[in-house]
């Protein structure tokens, strides 16, 4: 496979939300507003690059038995900086996120990969899927938030796009609508694929 096949796979084919159920956690919590999802998306390919990239480095010197120990040491580095980075720049974005991002050590996405791709393959093809994984999710993430901020704030990106007319949808806010949201694309999805075979 070439880079642009690795890309469109990891995100769209393979993609972890819709075609693996992994990773619904955070895109039940964090997606009641775009800024956010934005924010934790980011947060998520910034890790899932760099992680994929320095596992495929060293698959080579660490030893099986501590494997999966390697993996999640390097995965908290990088989320860690993340952390580091959102609380020192976005102080009130890390506030509204809260563990979530902690949590990002702990995502089935970022291990799921280092497991099936960046343990086989080379650092730079390991770092595109880890992109393409990660875009893949934002990408669901902004989705979902787009359509709860709009019912929910009457707004997008914290901007007013709603009249004094619009009666935000307070069930819009809630986990629960961020649920029904993902169970309904994935339920589109899954029609698609049937259509095309």
């Amino acid at each position: 496979m070439n880079k642009k096949q690795i890309f469109i796979q990891s995100a769209f084919t393979e993609n972890a939300i819709w075609a693996q159920i992994l990773g619904i956690c955070s895109a039940l919590a964090v997606t009641n507003q775009m800024k956010n999802s934005l924010v934790m998306g980011l947060g998520v390919i910034f890790t899932l690059a760099l992680s994929m990239f320095t596992i495929s480095a060293i698959r080579s010197l660490i030893p099986p038995r501590v494997r999966m120990m390697a993996q999640t040491f390097i995965i908290a580095f990088y989320v860690i900086l993340v952390d580091l980075f959102l609380k020192a720049v976005l102080p009130e974005v890390s506030q509204q996120l809260g563990p979530y991002v902690g949590l990002i050590i702990t995502n089935c996405i970022i291990m799921g990969r280092a497991e099936a791709f960046a343990i086989k393959n080379t650092p730079l093809d390991s770092m595109i899927d880890g992109i393409g994984a990660g875009v893949g999710y934002t990408l669901v993430l902004l989705l979902i938030s787009l359509i709860r901020e709009i019912f929910g704030f009457g707004a997008i990106f914290g901007y007013q796009v709603m009249g004094t007319w619009w009666t935000p949808w307070s069930i819009m806010v809630m986990a629960p609508s961020a649920f029904f949201l993902l169970a309904m694309l994935i339920w589109l999805v899954e029609i698609r694929k049937r259509k095309k075979r």
